[in-house]
């Protein structure tokens, strides 16, 4: 698999000039109107009576179906449906352009929200994922056109795909205000080539069934994109790292490299803890630019927790052990799992974990954790910093990594 990464070194002297296009306010018109492929009921993905429930509810919504000329319908003795090309040789391609809504590369793995969706839907046909990044929307749409990838992940506009007769489902499978609520693009959508192509039937059926929809809420809320969106958050953190950012930069980097992480991660884990102050020290106790407690600093053989180097040393370090307790959860959410050890210890997580092996659910699996924290946060208010601290400091670590690039 191509590994896409985004990592620029910033000299402390150039640092100024690079954060400058930090949280530049973005311009976006919203389309809340949705382009679905015609919906089929498939007995891998849902019950036909619970797909019919959603099939006429999207049509009572109003959601029109993207019309495309003839051809893009009719598959001949040579065209070789895209379905068939998937299973035989168990990979999906996906072309794709970064963003907000799409996906982005952390820590030496992609995600994101339309990103993490395309994974489940690759894992229900028993596939792995093949992400091929491009430059413009317009290069992706035309990759799968041409046959070089499977099928497009991006923003595109309904005028786009249909001029190159493709067909589309939308992300939200109609219910759009599920997306713009949580700051993400209304028209993020996957497109094929062909809309009777099983892949892009098995595609719409896969999103639209009921159980689908609420899954795809609870991502989308873990993926909300309106953290640095008013002007006081987006001017603090701007000016953090442009006053601040070059007074550590080094020590991130090689802290970072000591125990094998992206030092964009732990900037954004230094902006959690303490706004990147050197010597912010809490109520409770916790000292130094990553925030660390007296028995954690010790233990991370920490002696002074106000010395930036040492401080972010210690965090390097206890991440890097959180990483090794999860070990068993697959990488593509391993550091989402770490992050929530070390805000609010392993054994916690742990047990949430043990709670939903008990229900039949996945327990290595970042969502359906993210979902327990937030159904049980009225209960326990750990579980919701807990939710806010990982979602903030994936919020952090995008917005560095895409205005640094």
């Amino acid at each position: 698999m191509q590994r896409i990464t985004y990592r620029v070194k910033v000299s402390a002297q150039g640092a100024k000039r690079r954060i400058s296009h930090l949280l530049r306010p973005k311009k976006r018109a919203l389309h809340t109107r949705s382009n679905l492929v015609p919906c089929v009921p498939t007995d891998r993905f849902t019950s036909p009576a619970r797909f019919t429930q959603s099939k006429r509810f999207v049509q009572a919504s109003g959601i029109a179906l993207l019309s495309l000329p003839a051809q893009s319908f009719t598959t001949t003795n040579t065209n070789v449906p895209a379905y068939d090309q998937v299973m035989l040789e168990n990979i999906l391609t996906i072309a794709a352009t970064p963003g907000d809504s799409t996906y982005f590369a952390t820590d030496s793995f992609q995600h994101g929200f339309g990103y993490d969706l395309a994974r489940n839907y690759a894992d229900t046909l028993g596939v792995s994922v093949e992400l091929k990044p491009y430059a413009n929307e317009e290069a992706a749409l035309a990759a799968v056109r041409s046959g070089k990838a499977d099928m497009a992940l991006t923003t595109a506009s309904m005028q786009l795909k249909s001029e190159l007769n493709l067909a589309s489902v939308n992300l939200s499978c109609g219910y759009d205000t599920s997306l713009t609520k949580n700051g993400l693009h209304p028209r993020v959508s996957w497109s094929f080539k062909q809309a009777d192509d099983p892949l892009a039937q098995k595609a719409s059926a896969f999103l639209c069934n009921n159980i689908k929809l609420d899954e795809t809420q609870k991502l989308a809320a873990f993926y909300n994109q309106d953290l640095l969106k008013d002007a006081y958050s987006q001017k603090h953190f701007k000016d953090t790292l442009t006053n601040e950012l070059p007074n550590y930069q080094s020590s991130f980097e090689e802290q970072a490299q000591n125990y094998n992480h992206d030092w964009e991660l732990l900037v954004a884990m230094g902006y959690q803890e303490s706004h990147l102050d050197a010597n912010a020290v809490s109520p409770t106790g916790v000292r130094g630019l990553m925030m660390l407690t007296n028995s954690t600093a010790k233990a991370m053989g920490v002696s002074d927790r106000v010395d930036p180097y040492q401080s972010i040393g210690g965090g390097a370090r206890y991440l890097e052990q959180m990483k090794s307790d999860f070990a068993d959860v697959p990488k593509k959410d391993r550091i989402w799992f770490a992050l929530a050890g070390y805000n609010m210890g392993p054994n916690a997580v742990k047990s949430i974990q043990r709670k939903l092996r008990e229900q039949g659910i996945d327990d290595k699996s970042w969502a359906n954790v993210y979902a327990y924290l937030s159904e049980n946060k009225a209960s326990n208010s750990r579980y919701g910093q807990c939710m806010h601290y990982v979602s903030n400091i994936r919020s952090y670590l995008e917005t560095i990594r895409t205005q640094m690039v």
